[in-house]
């Protein structure tokens, strides 16, 4: 199955996680293509779809919002499944949830999961550094590869368990093939 896994992140850390499921699904045996949300215009060759995005005072990026806004009527026909990343700490400090109910309805996603980012005070600009200071926000790698690889076998499940479309044409009334 086709697969695209696309992600918006800032520094990296979301771009990992989106390179860990797409590495497993195709370990599996999907054909996965990654790419930035910007670089998503159609869906025409895409079975299913994994989208993310880094969160950042509870919203995602603006990059992955477009895509949701620009491939909504895509992504709703086909399984689409929908990730955020961002809590830090070791247990994950959930300061703000991302409201991404709106992104599910958009899309027609199968579930959301949130999964733990990464801080690196060497990547952010002088401004981001300043409020990851204030807000006493842990630097570190907390995320969970395990967790990220676990999901995208439970993602295979499901795809594995959707009835596939039939390659045979449909019978018309008197036996005329239909296309």
């Amino acid at each position: 199955m086709r697969i695209l896994v696309t992600a918006a992140s800032r520094h990296g850390a979301t771009a990992g996680i989106a390179a860990a499921l797409a590495d497993r699904l195709a370990a599996i045996g999907h054909d996965v293509d990654v790419r930035p949300p910007e670089q998503v215009q159609h869906l025409v060759e895409v079975e299913a779809v994994v989208l993310g995005s880094a969160v950042y005072a509870g919203m995602w990026l603006k990059a992955a919002r477009e895509a949701v806004d620009r491939l909504a009527p895509e992504l709703r026909q086909r399984p689409t499944w929908l990730f955020s990343s961002g809590p830090l700490g070791d247990p994950p400090v959930v300061t703000e949830e991302a409201d991404v109910s709106g992104y599910v309805a958009a899309t027609g996603a199968v579930e959301h999961r949130t999964f733990p980012g990464a801080l690196d005070l060497c990547r952010l600009m002088y401004s981001e550094r300043l409020m990851v200071r204030s807000l006493h926000a842990p630097e570190g790698d907390f995320r969970d590869l395990r967790a990220v690889e676990a999901w995208a076998d439970h993602i295979h499940s499901q795809l594995e368990s959707r009835p596939r479309p039939s390659s045979r044409p449909r019978q018309r009334a008197g036996g005329v093939a239909a296309a």
